[in-house]
Formats: C-alpha cells, sequence, structure tokens
C-alpha cells in the first residue's frame, strides 16, 4: 500500500510537470505550418577545398556562386578594392596561419546541423509576426577575427572563427586587438543569438534617428531583446542574449534597484551627451564608477531597458508585438510599464 501511494505521488508530480511545460510552451503560436528550413552554405569549406587547384577558375567559380558575398569578401573582409581576386585568395593559400585556422574551424564545425535548426526556429518565429520579411542566405565563412556576423545585399554571413569556444588557442594570441570580455563569447551557442541580432537589429528594425536620450536608446534597446525573447529558442539564456556572465547577470539582477535609483538620482535619462551616454550602453568588462572591484556588469541602459519593456507588455497584455516594435515613445512605454523595481 505504501508503495503505491508513493507510485502515485510521482504520477502526480510527473503530471503536474508535464502540464506546467505544456502550458509554458502554449504561449507561444504555433508555427509548424510555417515553411522555412534554414540552411548554412559552406563557403570556408569551398574556399579551403580550392587549395592546389587553378586559382582563376576558383576565384571565377566562387565569384559566380556567392555574388554580393563574395565581392564583399574579397574587397572588404580579407583584402582591399586593390588587393583581391586571385591575388587576395593566392595570399590566404601560402599563408599556413590562415590554412590552420581553416582546418581548426572544419575540426569544431563538421556540420551546422544544431545552428540550422535553432537558426530555422527563430525565423519561422519572425516570419509569423512579419510574414513578408525576406530571408537571407546564410554563408559560413572566416575573415581572420573580424566579422562575426556581417549583413550585406542579400546574405548574412557567420564569421566561424568568432565562434570557436572561449578557450580556442587563437583567441589568447590576438588579445590585443579582442579583449578576453569579447572573445568569451566566441562560442558556438552564441552563433543564434548574435546572428538573429543583426538581422533584427538591422533589417526589421534600424534604430531611428530622433533617439538622442539615453532614455530612447534604453528602451529601443530593449524592445529589440523582447523581440529576441519571443523569436529566438527557448534554451537560450538572458545571459547569452545580453551577454553577460552569469555573474554579471547574478549583479544586474540583485543591484536592479540601486541601478534604477542611480539613473534618476544623477538624471542620466534624459542625458543626450554622446560619450556619457554610450558608458551605460556600450560593451565592455564592467560599468566604470559602479560596483566594487569591477564586478559591476557593462550595458546597463540595455539591460534596464530590456526590464522596462518587459515589464510594459505584462501591464499591457493586449498590446501586439508589432504595435509594441513600432512604437517609439520611450516615455509612454516608461510610464506605462509602472516599472519600480524593488529589493528582493
Amino acid at each position: 500500500m505504501k508503495y503505491n501511494v508513493k507510485h502515485k505521488q510521482i504520477y502526480l508530480i510527473f503530471l503536474f510537470a508535464l502540464t506546467f511545460i505544456s502550458c509554458k510552451q502554449s504561449k507561444r503560436p504555433d508555427v509548424s505550418d510555417i515553411k522555412v528550413d534554414v540552411k548554412i552554405e559552406r563557403f570556408d569549406n569551398e574556399l579551403l577545398a580550392g587549395k592546389g587547384k587553378n586559382i582563376d577558375q576558383i576565384n571565377n567559380s566562387l565569384a559566380k556562386k556567392y555574388g554580393f558575398f563574395y565581392d564583399d569578401y574579397i574587397h572588404k573582409m580579407v583584402g582591399t578594392p586593390e588587393y583581391a581576386g586571385t591575388k587576395i585568395i593566392n595570399t590566404l593559400y601560402k599563408d599556413p596561419a590562415y590554412t590552420d585556422l581553416m582546418k581548426e574551424v572544419d575540426s569544431i564545425y563538421p556540420n551546422l546541423k544544431l545552428q540550422e535548426e535553432g537558426l530555422t526556429e527563430t525565423f519561422k518565429y519572425i516570419k509569423y509576426y512579419y510574414p513578408n520579411i525576406k530571408i537571407p542566405r546564410f554563408i559560413a565563412f572566416i575573415s581572420g577575427f573580424s566579422y562575426p556576423t556581417p549583413i550585406g545585399e542579400g546574405y548574412l554571413g557567420i564569421g566561424l572563427d568568432t565562434f570557436l569556444g572561449k578557450d580556442s588557442k587563437f583567441y589568447r594570441g590576438i588579445v590585443e586587438s579582442v579583449p578576453l570580455y569579447m572573445s568569451r563569447r566566441f562560442t558556438p551557442d552564441n552563433i543564434v543569438p548574435r546572428v538573429a541580432e543583426t538581422f533584427v537589429h538591422e533589417e526589421l528594425f534600424p534604430e531611428p534617428d530622433v533617439n538622442r536620450t539615453l532614455l530612447s536608446k534604453m528602451i529601443f534597446q530593449g524592445k529589440i531583446l523582447y523581440f529576441l525573447d519571443q523569436v529566438l529558442p527557448e534554451t537560450i539564456t538572458d545571459s547569452t542574449k545580453i551577454g553577460y556572465t552569469a555573474n554579471q547577470l547574478g549583479w544586474v539582477q540583485n543591484y536592479e534597484p540601486d541601478i534604477w535609483a542611480y539613473f534618476l538620482e544623477n538624471n542620466a535619462l534624459y542625458e543626450t551627451d554622446y560619450q556619457k551616454i554610450q558608458v551605460y550602453l556600450s560593451d565592455g568588462p564592467f560599468t566604470p564608477g559602479l560596483g566594487e572591484n569591477r564586478e559591476s556588469a557593462p550595458k546597463l541602459g540595455v539591460w534596464v531597458g530590456w526590464q522596462i519593456v518587459r515589464k510594459y507588455m505584462k501591464e499591457n497584455p493586449k498590446i501586439t508585438l508589432q504595435q509594441l516594435m513600432t512604437d517609439n515613445d520611450a516615455q509612454k512605454i516608461l510610464n506605462q510599464s509602472r516599472y519600480k523595481p524593488k529589493k528582493k
């Protein structure tokens, strides 16, 4: 009898867990019928495979297949307008460091199935909200750590050499140009959110020129992150979305009321001086002047803007995502959010 009681309890707990998961998933729209199947083209592999072959033929073949991307690649990413085409390809093939990097990328990314699945899910949701958007070509490449997710005419690039894993031997050698606080995010699980962020920021919602105050920029960035909340796979954490470490996320959550009080006490919300504003919007290892022992998180304005937008949407459940994204009245969003963080 005792066994039966326990068995029943386990069953009920299991049933409750399934119900909870189902409720959580039901908050998102059903996108199963939306036809999106993202494939990432492996330009990096095709370029490497051409080593030892006729360079003129390789150049012509890649130019024909990759069009605008190839033109940007050889003239801007790895070459210059004067030093391009067969010249730059020949240089790359002769450079042992570049060949070593290409092989390293190939070993880490024998395929990109996980990234394709994540982007397929993401762009299904984007298509749900914006059916008329044109999904770009996704092209994987290597540029020497310079271009993580460039976007151009009809394409969105994925610089695989900027997603090798935070402990990659290559990142230790470029620390002067790419500091560790940046390269720690150069991980495979950052590909999908960074690609989505670039597309959303550059193609769907470019920042309005009228955004001059810190508040307007905070709310704009907060809307971008809120949009990513709705379209990225739910397995992607808040820390990955905004680019924080677990400790930095814990810090902003713990000191949220103090951060908000700091903005209010220093009249920072309506500041228009670009240099002063950037302190709260730019990436970095920490925010100067806040926290002890450089433990503060960067981009505090971005994070607070995100929380304001989340609160606004919670307080105004009838507002659609599309309505939110077209609303540039930052003051109204702040007021109607009733954002007043309290100590936990």
